[in-house]
């Protein structure tokens, strides 16, 4: 082959990569900028050690493709009998640790930043459980901790492709978690089973929660918005159905939130002690059911045997009403039945409780809240 044909092939190639790189969506395929300090910063040593490893590629490949077509046998090229170069031998040696001290340096200094968890203004502490999670905001004052869980609640007709998905198909909860910008915060990962991870791709965060251990992280959100995440830890069937959402709203929102929730506290600590009709109990206990017994026990109650035990008309639903409230407050050991005791008020868990031994015909007993309260009182 000629110089010219040569040439003809080398452009070919090149407007064939060129055309490719046009239709590409780079933006999907990309890692995602972010929207603090840390993220913008990770995201910049990853494209600096994107385009190194571009040239690098662009080089060997480069090399290998032009070698191959400039001395291949039809040109009637002889091959060299040489076997080895110490000069070259160095050089391949020499120059990829200096790209790597270069390199380590800016990574190095990013890595110390996402590990210095100090200076924080609150701490908040995340506690995976399956599957869901609890968010504890600390305070030095335990009476004005808040407490709540976040579950998904994508829709069962979504999941089994009765209805069309929406947006956040598996990405949507009842109880986001809401943050101030402009504030340093720490995060106390945790679980109280299995592992799971906490992740929120715009925030640059992810770390595992390992029961017993409590691994850290912080963040500065300077832009308000809603922020979705997963756990990215297998931790059992229904690991995609644990999502992160997190809110970040102005210093002034976020306080607002935050005397309405503690407002909220006060007010469900009032309604513990009254005396529920069994009309309210039920309303409040199909609630709760949907949102933290659905998934394993079925909408139907009847479960997925053996693993997920049927509640219509047999077992604890129908039982000892005594053992039934230990369950739910304790768990079952060595099971996927969790405890649920800090995770439901006093009043969810009667409701819920009432609710399974009185729907699809199961005819037992209820109890009320200030009953489930004084137990929970005396653990």
């Amino acid at each position: 082959m000629d110089k010219a044909k040569r040439c003809k092939w080398l452009i070919a190639l090149s407007l064939l990569m060129s055309s490719s790189l046009a239709f590409a969506d780079w933006s999907a395929l990309n890692m995602r900028q972010g929207v603090t300090e840390i993220s913008q910063e990770v995201y910049g040593l990853h494209m600096i050690m994107f385009w190194v490893c571009v040239v690098i590629g662009v080089l060997v490949f480069g090399t290998m493709i032009i070698s191959m077509l400039m001395h291949r046998k039809s040109l009637g090229v002889k091959p060299a009998t040489f076997h080895d170069n110490t000069t070259i031998e160095i050089a391949w040696t020499i120059v990829p640790i200096i790209i790597l001290v270069v390199l380590a340096i800016p990574a190095t200094t990013t890595l110390t930043k996402m590990y210095d968890t100090g200076d924080t203004e609150m701490d908040i502490e995340v506690r995976g459980l399956q599957w869901k999670w609890q968010y504890t905001y600390l305070n030095d004052d335990p009476s004005k901790e808040i407490s709540f869980i976040s579950s998904m609640i994508t829709p069962q007709e979504e999941i089994y492709n009765r209805a069309p998905k929406r947006e956040n198909y598996l990405l949507d909860v009842d109880n986001e978690l809401v943050i101030p910008i402009d504030t340093r915060i720490r995060f106390l990962i945790t679980s109280g089973d299995v592992i799971h991870s906490w992740w929120v791709p715009d925030f640059a965060l992810k770390k595992d929660a390992i029961p017993g251990f409590i691994h850290e992280l912080w963040t500065i959100v300077d832009t308000p918005g809603t922020y979705r995440g997963k756990c990215t830890e297998l931790c059992g069937p229904y690991h995609g159905f644990m999502p992160v959402v997190v809110r970040a709203v102005e210093k002034d929102e976020y306080a607002a939130w935050l005397l309405e929730q503690q407002a909220e506290a006060e007010k469900v600590f009032e309604i513990v002690g009254k005396q529920w009709s069994e009309e309210e109990l039920m309303v409040e206990g199909e609630e709760v059911y949907l949102r933290a017994c659905a998934s394993c026990h079925q909408v139907n109650g009847r479960g997925l045997p053996p693993a997920f035990p049927s509640l219509v008309g047999q077992g604890l639903a129908v039982g000892p009403i005594e053992d039934h409230i230990d369950i739910v407050l304790n768990g079952k050991p060595g099971s996927a039945m969790q405890s649920f005791s800090k995770q439901l008020n006093a009043a969810e868990i009667a409701a819920v409780i009432t609710y399974e031994r009185k729907s699809w015909g199961n005819q037992a007993e209820s109890v009320q809240p200030k009953e489930i309260f004084e137990m929970l009182e005396a653990q």
